[in-house]
C-alpha cells in the first residue's frame, strides 16, 4: 500500500548558493537554445492549473508584502533578503495564504484573456 510521503514532493532536494548558481549556469545556457525556447512558448499558450496559479499568486502576494515591509528589498545582501523573507512569513503567513487565495481567482479569471492576447500577437507576428 502507498502512503502519504510516495504522493507528496516533501522530500525535496536542498541545495545550496554553489549548487543553485551551477544550475543557473546550466540552465541560462539552456535557455538560449530554440527547443526551449519554443517549448517555453507552447507551455505560455497552456491554461494554467489552479495549482499553478496558487503558487504564481502567493508568490505575487509574498512580494507585495514584502514591497510594504522592506522597500529597499533589492538592494540587501542576500543574509538581509533571507532574514527579511523570514520575517515576512512569520508575521503575515495567515494573511498571504488568505490573499494569495482570492489573487488566485482573479488571475484564473483573467486567464483566457492572457491566453487568447498571446495567440492574437502570435498571430501578428506571422
Amino acid at each position: 500500500m502507498k502512503n502519504f510521503r510516495d504522493f507528496s514532493n516533501l522530500d525535496e532536494k536542498v541545495v545550496n548558493v554553489v549548487q543553485r548558481k551551477k544550475l543557473a549556469r546550466r540552465m541560462s545556457k539552456l535557455a538560449k537554445s530554440s527547443a526551449f525556447q519554443a517549448k517555453k512558448k507552447r507551455t505560455l499558450m497552456r491554461v494554467r492549473g489552479s495549482e499553478k496559479l496558487l503558487a504564481a499568486a502567493k508568490k505575487k502576494t509574498v512580494m507585495a508584502f514584502r514591497k510594504k515591509l522592506y522597500p529597499n528589498y533589492k538592494d540587501m545582501a542576500m543574509p538581509q533578503k533571507v532574514k527579511a523573507d523570514q520575517v515576512v512569513l512569520q508575521r503575515f503567513g495567515a494573511k498571504i495564504d488568505k490573499v494569495a487565495k482570492k489573487t488566485a481567482k482573479k488571475m484564473k479569471a483573467k486567464e483566457v484573456e492572457r491566453i487568447a492576447s498571446l495567440k492574437a500577437k502570435e498571430k501578428d507576428e506571422s
